[in-house]
């Protein structure tokens, strides 16, 4: 009965010692012989991996946009790169017959600026989209004249005849002035020196007076005139209507509304001034 009762005991203790966590030190290695054997491995031919190709510089795929300008009424497609930067465009845009030059071009999407040192697709711009084109104020774009980049020295042009002398205004007076006017110039037309009069031929110059009777009177002098002749009003006016409108050509139309409104108490020299300060041209250039 006592061999029973101790066996008893230490089943007892041992179940007890079971049963507590086991905590191991942290510098704690277990033997070599507890370590996990490696599996075998079957040697399976396995098959050489292919060599890497050197990766080829890919160039970056051309699109095509499109620069549009409202006022003069212009529209031009360019060939880009995405990776071409704002300046570059510009510079290429210049090249372009009637283009303006690149230092006073301003080209905006969706009425947000594009800045020079920028690249094409950080603005996400996509093929066939459309960019639109303004000039820098008091610029004056004529898209029908521009110098051509070749010209042909004068001293290769050999002319078969003299040149006719230039037209000479020989103030005329006797007629009346009118206020604003010094003088009317009269026109006097020289025979060309390369005709040759006949025996019984004598030529003459024939003068030509300008008639300025039918000029219209100068508008009234009214401090609503002084107001609106000024061209830093009209500057003032299209930079507010810029911050009105998101898209340019809106803000550009919304002006020229009230321009031609106002243009019956201006005179045809101040709507030149104005228009060369603003930078908008109206159609045939009034």
């Amino acid at each position: 009965m006592a061999d029973q009762g101790e066996v008893a005991f230490v089943k007892a203790f041992a179940e007890g010692l079971s049963s507590q966590p086991v905590t191991y030190p942290d510098d704690f290695q277990p033997p070599l012989e507890n370590y996990l054997k490696k599996v075998p491995t079957l040697p399976v031919p396995v098959p050489t991996p292919p060599e890497r190709k050197p990766e080829e510089s890919v160039a970056a795929e051309a699109i095509k946009i499109t620069i549009k300008s409202v006022k003069p009424h212009q529209t031009y497609t360019l060939s880009v790169q995405s990776t071409d930067t704002i300046a570059d465009i510009k510079a290429q845009l210049a090249t372009v017959p009637g283009a303006p030059p690149a230092d006073v071009q301003r080209l905006l999407l969706k009425g947000k600026a594009l800045s020079d040192a920028k690249l094409l697709k950080e603005y996400d711009v996509k093929h066939e989209d459309t960019v639109n084109l303004m000039v820098k104020p008091g610029y004056h774009w004529d898209p029908t004249v521009f110098t051509p980049k070749e010209t042909s020295s004068p001293a290769a042009i050999t002319p078969d005849r003299a040149s006719p002398p230039p037209i000479t205004l020989v103030p005329d007076q006797g007629s009346k002035t009118r206020p604003g006017h010094g003088r009317i110039p009269s026109v006097v037309l020289s025979p060309s020196p390369s005709l040759t009069p006949l025996s019984d031929e004598k030529l003459v110059d024939i003068p030509l007076t300008l008639d300025t009777s039918n000029m219209p009177p100068p508008p009234p002098d009214t401090p609503y005139r002084r107001t609106v002749s000024q061209p830093e009003f009209w500057e003032r006016l299209y930079a507010y209507l810029s911050n009105e409108f998101t898209n340019p050509s809106d803000a550009a139309i919304a002006w020229e509304d009230f321009f031609c409104a106002s243009k019956g108490v201006l005179s045809v020299s101040e709507i030149a001034k104005i228009r060369d300060r603003v930078g908008l041209i109206g159609m045939n250039g009034t």
